[in-house]
């Protein structure tokens, strides 16, 4: 018996996969196996410690390792230090592995995570230090798909906030690390990389804060993670002295993809037109269609994707926190290295900076004089340059700041010196920018005569400075006409400047706000709603029109109650006195209004006083508006309820445009450059057009044959010769031989003739 038992332990021994599926059906009955090649694994675990060369079968000690990783979970009292031996050999020993140990012992990492004998936290702990470390791109790509399916997979039914927030404070401390690192050169790479305890040098940490940016990114895109604390981490980055972390960081709030970036991102697509040429010279088969009709599906959808590529992300740029800080922290920095950053970079940091403050409407004024010198029309960029000052300016932005910045572009860029583009493309920057703040020309500065120069190229030849000129124009018969000369602010202008109707000071508002416009629509609806027999709870209508708005809530917090409220406890009872009775309330004071009568006072609704208003309730204010003044339109109401008609339209097209597609306020070149020629097509273009213009049209050639008779066939030369016309049938060769024949040949065709017709009629 006990040589049976030996037998079977050698034979076993040998055989690790065999071992393996007899220890998961019955753990107990093969403990003494297990233990014997554990003890195996760590005797060879040490000689490998004190001598890796001494190892000489490193295959073998591989396939112990995952013959361990897979049984662990039979034997968790045994193999409790098990993870923690792997993760010291990738952290201590890593320089020393061979790669297709490293891989192994990755590998089998993620196996102990399936098979829940480690947690997420432990196996991302382990597996984000190996990002910056390793030179593999298959390894490196294996770690990095699986810390983004791990994280994607822990929050695809609900947010795991405890793996998130751990997650997250391991990503800012890689970001964070390398934040007092000194750095040389133009590409800002860290300087002295000198090794610390663990081997590792501080030229590691860009690379690590990079992965961190690129991960956080990644997460964000894919939609695991939104909210503020994601946001912190790459807004760091922006302030980081590697210039390759800073640029990654920049471009995520750009929504733009960065060149730089060492993901494994995808490709550009298919090359359409190299497989229409393989498709010419080789065999035409059925395959090579459908591969092609694959790839021209692919390519459209990279096409679409490329389209809206370089869209800001908005919600990233309202979740930053203390956006007056980040904006004056990237001006201090762009300032600071303006030598040591190239255009490209400094580009990047002038288009995220205006982002925040026109976003926010921040005031960074120092912003202004650096970008003047850069205000010129051989400037390389400047088109982005403009973009990037228009899209810094808000009304709240001082005019002070603004009017010489307009000089300069007046001065630089508008003048018979340059050409019809550059004029068009300066008058358009300088009307974005008059469009944000009004009064960055004044009269107190010259500005009516600048902007009467500016007007008169509306009588250039230039399609483009034609239409630039109107548009300014335009735009100040509507703010401020009060600049333009007579002759030029039209007929609805002058009529108001006629009535006294003058636009406010810089800062001015003319009333208070004491009611939001068309409340009282939205009460009269709802109290109708309520006498109308309707059973439903208004709590629960409320709760139905907070669906898809409310701000994700922290499920750990502790100091929440169930319902959402948070408990507050008060210094005193007496120092509150809160009364919901409607004997106590007091009735708000009418406000009379100028389009009302003295004798009949402004209803003011009581409605935000006792109710909270949620989104759906503004959208159906605004409906209920618009139909109050299309009523008030159709029973005769003037020009004024008529302009008021077609501004709400408007303002409720601007919210629909914005709801779709938040890009639709921003600024691009295309604006900055106005009204263009139109560019000469390239090929794909061309065959797109002759593509489009044949669609609905049947296939070229003769429909005789094919539609007149009865049966589907063409016609004979024969029956074609007897159609042609009589002057092309002239022309023929035949008919000229005719007539050219001799004698000899004549009698020969008639006597051939005779014959024939004795035959026929014989």
């Amino acid at each position: 018996m006990g040589r049976t038992h030996a037998n079977r332990g050698a034979l076993l021994a040998s055989n690790l996969p065999q071992l393996q599926n007899l220890i998961k059906r019955d753990p107990q009955a093969y403990r003494d196996e297990f233990l014997q090649q554990w003890s195996h694994f760590q005797s060879i675990q040490r000689i490998w410690k004190m001598q890796p060369d001494a190892v000489e079968d490193g295959q073998h000690f591989r396939e112990l390792v995952s013959f361990v990783a897979q049984v662990a979970q039979c034997y968790p009292e045994d193999t409790k230090e098990f993870p923690n031996e792997l993760a010291t050999l990738l952290r201590d020993h890593y320089p020393m592995l061979t790669p297709d140990l490293r891989r192994s012992l990755v590998q089998n990492l993620v196996t102990l995570r399936n098979k829940d004998v480690i947690t997420s936290i432990d196996l991302l702990r382990n597996l984000f230090p190996l990002l910056p470390r390793t030179t593999s791109s298959t390894l490196r790509s294996f770690i990095r798909t699986t810390i983004l399916t791990d994280i994607k997979t822990a929050n695809a039914r609900t947010k795991n906030h405890k793996l998130n927030r751990a997650v997250q404070a391991m990503l800012f401390g890689m970001v964070e690390r390398g934040m007092d690192a000194e750095v040389q050169g133009d590409k800002g790479k860290l300087r002295n990389p000198a090794p610390n305890a663990n081997g590792t040098s501080s030229g590691s940490k860009g690379v690590e804060a990079l992965w961190a940016v690129l991960l956080t990114k990644e997460l964000w895109r894919k939609g695991v993670w939104n909210d503020a604390k994601s946001v912190s981490i790459v807004s760091l980055g922006c302030f980081h002295p590697v210039a390759k972390v800073q640029s990654a960081s920049l471009h995520f709030f750009l929504g733009e993809e960065d060149e730089d970036d060492d993901s494994e991102s995808e490709d550009e697509g298919p090359n359409i037109k190299a497989l229409m040429h393989q498709r010419g010279v080789k065999k035409k088969t059925r395959s090579g269609e459908k591969k092609i009709a694959k790839a021209e599906k692919v390519a459209k959808k990279k096409r679409k994707e490329n389209a809206t590529a370089n869209t800001p992300n908005f919600p990233a740029l309202q979740l930053l926190n203390d956006p007056q800080t980040f904006g004056e922290k990237l001006y201090d920095g762009i300032l600071r290295y303006d030598k040591r950053y190239s255009l490209e970079h400094k580009l990047l940091i002038m288009q995220l900076l205006s982002r925040v403050m026109g976003t926010h409407k921040l005031c960074v004024l120092g912003f202004y004089t650096y970008i003047m010198k850069y205000l010129t029309h051989h400037q390389l960029r400047v088109p982005s340059i403009l973009v990037a000052l228009a899209q810094s300016v808000h009304d709240l932005t001082p005019p002070d700041a603004l009017t010489p910045v307009v000089r300069k572009i007046a001065q630089e860029f508008v003048h018979p010196g340059v050409g019809a583009e550059v004029i068009a493309a300066g008058i358009n920057a300088i009307r974005e920018v008059c469009k944000r703040q009004p009064w960055c020309l004044s009269e107190e500065d010259g500005g009516v005569e600048l902007l009467g120069d500016l007007i008169e190229y509306r009588k250039s030849r230039d399609k483009g400075v034609v239409v630039a000129a109107r548009s300014l124009l335009q735009l100040y018969r509507e703010v401020n006409p009060g600049l333009l000369k007579r002759r030029e602010r039209g007929k609805t202008a002058s009529m108001g400047l006629t009535s006294g109707s003058q636009p406010l000071p810089y800062g001015h508002q003319r009333d208070a706000a004491m009611d939001i416009d068309g409340l009282n629509l939205l009460e009269d609806h709802l109290n109708q709603a309520k006498e109308g027999g309707s059973d439903v709870d208004m709590s629960e209508e409320d709760e139905k029109a907070w669906a898809n708005w409310d701000v994700e809530t922290d499920e750990s917090s502790e100091e929440e109650s169930e319902d959402g409220w948070m408990n507050v406890e008060s210094d005193g009872e007496d120092k509150f006195d809160v009364s919901d009775s409607d004997d106590e309330k007091v009735p708000p004071k009418p406000v009379e209004d100028a389009a009302t009568p003295k004798d009949e006072p402004k209803r003011v609704s009581t409605l935000a006083t006792t109710k909270i208003l949620t989104p759906a309730d503004f959208a159906l204010l605004q409906e209920l508006r618009l139909k109050e003044a299309q009523r008030v339109v159709e029973a005769g109401g003037g020009s004024h309820s008529k302009r008021k008609l077609a501004m709400l339209e408007a303002q409720k097209k601007v919210t629909a445009a914005i709801t779709e597609d938040p890009s639709a306020g921003i600024i691009t070149e295309s604006v900055i450059l106005g009204a263009r020629k139109k560019a000469k097509a390239d090929y794909e273009e061309r065959m797109a057009s002759i593509a489009k213009g044949r669609e609905g049209r049947e296939k070229f050639g003769s429909a005789k044959g094919k539609k007149k008779k009865g049966v589907v066939s063409s016609t004979t030369n024969r029956e074609k010769q007897r159609s042609k016309p009589v002057m092309m049938a002239r022309q023929s060769g035949a008919v000229r031989a005719k007539k050219m024949a001799s004698l000899r040949d004549k009698q020969k065709r008639i006597r051939a003739h005779i014959d024939r017709a004795k035959k026929a009629y014989h």
